[in-house]
C-alpha cells in the first residue's frame, strides 16, 4: 500500500532485477520518485526481509547556496531524555555553513540590498564570534561582495580559517576586550572606509527573518502535536525574539525557556545594559556588562546584552531564564555525540543541558524542543575536544594488536 492510500499491486524490490542488471525500468523510476516525494516515504525492499530507508523529501536543486538555508530538521532525543518526556532538538547545523547564523546572514544582506545600503561589489564588515562571520562570508562570496570580520582572539582558530577560505579578511582583536572590543573595531572600520556595517546585534532584519522562517518551521513541524516547552539560548537574540514571538502568538500555552551561562548571568543579574549611538543608530553597547565573566559557550552571551535580546525581553516572551554551567554544556555535547549521534557544539550542549533540567520538572507526557545552533567541528581547538586525542589510546592499541597485520609502530 502506498503512502497516498492506494495499492501499488507490485512487489517493488531492487533484487527483482537480474543479477548485474543496473538498469531502471520506468516503473522503478516512477516509484522512486513517488517515494522521495512523500513525507512518509515507502521503503524499498531487498528480498523479502529488510526495508532500506529512503531519504527524507527535499528540494533537490537550488539556484544558489543561500536558497538551501532553513527548513532544518527536528530530531528526537531517545537515549538521553528521561522516561515519560519527549525531547526534540532542531538541528541548525543542517544549514549550508553549519549554523543558525546562515539565516541571519541571508536576512541582513538581502535587507541591505532591498534598501540600497549595499551596492554591487561593496564591502560588508561585522563583529563575530565566528558563525555569523562564516555565514556572511558565504553569502558575500555568492553575491560578489567583500567581507571583513572582526573577531576576538579568544574564539576558536578554525573559525578564522573557514572565513578566510570563503574569501573573508579576518581582523583579530585582543581577547581581554571581549565582544565590545571586536564591535568597536567593526564600527571604526565601517566609519573609516564607508563599508556596510551588518549590526547583527541591533539589525531588525535578524529577528524578522526568524519570525518568517524558524518560528513557522517549528509551528509546522508540531502542527497537531503537543509542544509544551521551547528552549533556546541567545547570541544576538534573533532566534529568541523572532521565533519566540511567533510561537507565543500562535501557541500561547508553549513555555519559552531562555538560557544563559552561569558565568555570565547578564539577564538574571537585573542590571541594565548601557547603550550608545553608532553611525546614527542607537542600540550598540556603550561598554561591557558588569555581570559578564569568561565562559566556554562560544556564540552565546557576549559581554553585553544585545539590543535584539533586550527587545525580546521587553516583549516578555520568556517564561523562565535558566543558568547553565559551561562544564555541563560540554559534557552534554559529548553525550549527544556518543549516545545520540548528534554532533553539535558547546552552545547546543548548553541548550540541551537546560532542556534536560526542564524535562526533570515537566509533567509526564510533556514535549520539549531545544535549539542546536551549530556543529562540533567549529570547536576542534576548544575544551570540547580537550580529552579527544588524534593518536590511538590504550584500548585502541589493544584492538590493533589483536590481529597480526598492519600494526602501526610507535
Amino acid at each position: 500500500s502506498s503512502p497516498f492510500g492506494f495499492s501499488f499491486g507490485h512487489d517493488f524490490r531492487l533484487s527483482s532485477r537480474p543479477h548485474g542488471d543496473r538498469s531502471w525500468s520506468l516503473f522503478d523510476l516512477t516509484m522512486a520518485t513517488l517515494c522521495r516525494a512523500s513525507r512518509a516515504a515507502a521503503p524499498i525492499l531487498v528480498g523479502a526481509r529488510r526495508p532500506i530507508a529512503t531519504s527524507a523529501p527535499r528540494r533537490a536543486i537550488y539556484e544558489d547556496v543561500t536558497a538551501a538555508i532553513g527548513n532544518t530538521p527536528v530530531i528526537k532525543v531517545n537515549r538521553l531524555a528521561p522516561a515519560g518526556v519527549n525531547l526534540y532538538v532542531k538541528c541548525e547545523y543542517f544549514n549550508p555553513c553549519s549554523s543558525v547564523k546562515d539565516r541571519l546572514a541571508k536576512a541582513i544582506i538581502e535587507d541591505a540590498e532591498r534598501r540600497g545600503a549595499l551596492k554591487p561589489g561593496g564591502t560588508v564588515v561585522e563583529a563575530t564570534s565566528g558563525n555569523t562571520g562564516i555565514a556572511l562570508a558565504m553569502v558575500c562570496a555568492q553575491r560578489g561582495y567583500n567581507f571583513v570580520s572582526t573577531m576576538a582572539a579568544s574564539f576558536s582558530v578554525e573559525r578564522r580559517k573557514v572565513m578566510r577560505m570563503l574569501g573573508a579578511k579576518v581582523i583579530v582583536t585582543p581577547a581581554p576586550m571581549g565582544g565590545t572590543g571586536m564591535v568597536l573595531k567593526a564600527q571604526e572600520l565601517a566609519e573609516k572606509h564607508g563599508w556596510f556595517y551588518a549590526r547583527q546585534f541591533e539589525n531588525e532584519a535578524n529577528p524578522a527573518y526568524h519570525a518568517q522562517t524558524t518560528g513557522p518551521e517549528i509551528l509546522s513541524d508540531f502542527a497537531g502535536r503537543n509542544l509544551d516547552y521551547w528552549v533556546t539560548g541567545y547570541g544576538t537574540g534573533g532566534t529568541f525574539q523572532g521565533a519566540g514571538k511567533v510561537i507565543k502568538q500562535a501557541r500561547p500555552d508553549v513555555k519559552i525557556i531562555l538560557s544563559e551561562p552561569k558565568a555570565a548571568p547578564l539577564i538574571t543579574s537585573g542590571e541594565k545594559q548601557e547603550r550608545t549611538e553608532v553611525l546614527g543608530v542607537f542600540g550598540a553597547p556603550a561598554k561591557g556588562h558588569p555581570a559578564w565573566t569568561p565562559h566556554p559557550i562560544q556564540g552565546w552571551t557576549p559581554n553585553f546584552i544585545p539590543k535584539i535580546t533586550e527587545d525580546g525581553l521587553n516583549l516578555k516572551l520568556e517564561d523562565e531564564v535558566i543558568l547553565v554551567d559551561g562544564k555541563d554544556a560540554i559534557e552534554t555535547s559529548l553525550q549527544l555525540a556518543r549516545k545520540e549521534g548528534i554532533f553539535c557544539g558547546i552552545s547546543g550542549g548548553a541548550t540541551v543541558a537546560t532542556a534536560l533540567e526542564v524535562c526533570k520538572k515537566a509533567p509526564q507526557g510533556s514535549t520539549v524542543l531545544a535549539m542546536i545552533p551549530d556543529t562540533a567541528e567549529r570547536y576542534l581547538s576548544t575544551p570540547l575536544f580537550a580529552e579527544i586525542d588524534s593518536e590511538m589510546n590504550t584500548s585502541e592499541l589493544e584492538i590493533a594488536k589483536s590481529t597480526p597485520s598492519a600494526i602501526l609502530e610507535a
